[in-house]
């Protein structure tokens, strides 16, 4: 548990600030979330394939099981901590998973009582995590996912920061001789929820640290680019994870958009994410 609380305790001032980037950190870390989530379950999308699906679709087409995932978790770290049933419903509805009207109340009601509790921030949402499977065997993603909310209330951060599901898979906290995975409610799921939000704090402190450097070269470059609506592309990317070269943005033509982008890329400011001739993506 120390490990936790001095690895969450680091992260603390991060989460609390407002940077320039820190919306492309909290989205960064949901698409990680989402992927190991969909390893959790049995399905092998990649980061890749999530952004994809998020950002290659056309306006009011489904996303796809992949894609669903990955907009719950951009939910978790684009809005205030937030178990409302309504929420609940929402996060579960993108797991997959339809909640019964007794059972979106008994999990807000759970998440309520976690977060309103006297206990450390990590037993409270061990606890948590673990009370949820019983209301739904099912529902571990969600049991996760509400652990980052109601931690993120502990700590009084305006935004929760998706963590937990990025450290499931790590070797380091399997159990047993056996190595086998922890679960919401299983052997030993206390220590190792507190050893995964220990990596996963860790991992994204390192994460913090990477998108200041970049976010500081996307904007020293900004004296050199001659786009109107240049400052509403950089805007863009230090608020998200990626965008489309088909992106719209502020009035700029497609063509202009492109050229900007790999503008951009040249000056070391931006990276092309997808490594295809067509159909890029672009991020930090």
């Amino acid at each position: 548990m120390f490990q936790a609380g001095a690895s969450l305790a680091a992260l603390d001032p991060i989460a609390r600030d407002t940077p320039a980037w820190s919306g492309v950190f909290r989205q960064r870390l949901a698409l990680q979330a989402a992927a190991t989530s969909l390893r959790l379950i049995g399905r092998r999308e990649d980061l890749g394939q999530l952004r994809d699906a998020q950002l290659l679709r056309r306006p009011g087409d489904d996303p796809g099981p992949a894609g669903r995932v990955l907009l719950a978790w951009r939910q978790l770290a684009g809005r205030s901590p937030d178990w409302s049933e309504a929420a609940i419903a929402r996060a579960a509805s993108g797991f997959g998973l339809a909640l019964s009207a007794t059972e979106l109340k008994a999990l807000a009601d759970l998440a309520s009582e976690a977060a309103g509790s006297a206990r450390a921030a990590i037993v409270a949402v061990a606890e948590l995590s673990e009370r949820v499977v019983k209301v739904r065997p099912d529902a571990e993603i969600l049991a996760l996912w509400l652990a980052d909310a109601v931690l993120a209330q502990k700590f009084k951060w305006v935004l929760p920061v998706p963590l937990l599901a990025t450290a499931m898979l790590e070797p380091g906290i399997r159990i047993g001789a056996a190595g086998r995975r922890p679960r919401p409610g299983g052997e030993g799921w206390q220590p190792a929820l507190a050893l995964a939000y220990a990596r996963a704090a860790a991992g994204a402190i390192d994460l913090a640290g990477e998108l200041a450097r970049r976010s500081d070269s996307l904007q020293a470059a900004a004296p050199k680019l001659r786009a109107k609506g240049a400052g509403a592309v950089i805007a863009a990317f230090l608020n998200d994870d990626a965008l489309a070269g088909s992106a719209k943005i502020g009035g700029i033509s497609d063509r202009g958009l492109r050229r900007l982008f790999d503008r951009l890329v040249s000056l070391g400011a931006l990276r092309e994410l997808s490594g295809r001739p067509s159909f890029r993506i672009y991020g930090l």
